[in-house]
């Protein structure tokens, strides 16, 4: 049985089906479904990750991936690389002052289509 999306944003329905779309050219990269799962529930369930969270359980040089918004609760020292739906500014602008990257879920999704070496966190 298929799931129907039932989002009123044009551009999350079409990053949940691109990331479905991602899983069906390449097996091996399940990472996408269960992210496009994630985001297809109501956005009162998404995943929130504070800093403070990315901090404690993100190695330094990580790849992470929070399906939902990553807030700016707590501080960042660590380089990681982190993708989210949406960041808060003062979130945002703590990772990059720690040395990291952030970047949106389809961006991560281009650059790593495997999705080999990312860690879900939320």
């Amino acid at each position: 049985m298929s799931r129907t999306c039932y989002k009123s944003n044009p551009q999350l329905v079409a990053l949940i089906a691109d990331l479905k779309a991602k899983t069906r050219e390449n097996e091996k990269a399940a990472i996408w479904r269960d992210i496009a799962l994630r985001l297809e529930a109501p956005s009162r369930v998404w995943a929130e990750a504070n800093l403070s969270k990315i901090q404690k359980y993100a190695k330094d040089g990580e790849t992470i991936i929070v399906p939902g918004k990553v807030l700016a609760a707590g501080e960042i020292d660590k380089k990681v690389t982190v993708a989210a739906y949406s960041f808060s500014a003062k979130a945002a602008a703590a990772i990059v002052a720690a040395g990291g990257k952030t970047m949106t879920i389809r961006e991560l999704m281009e650059e790593n289509p495997q999705g080999s070496k990312v860690r879900i966190m939320g």
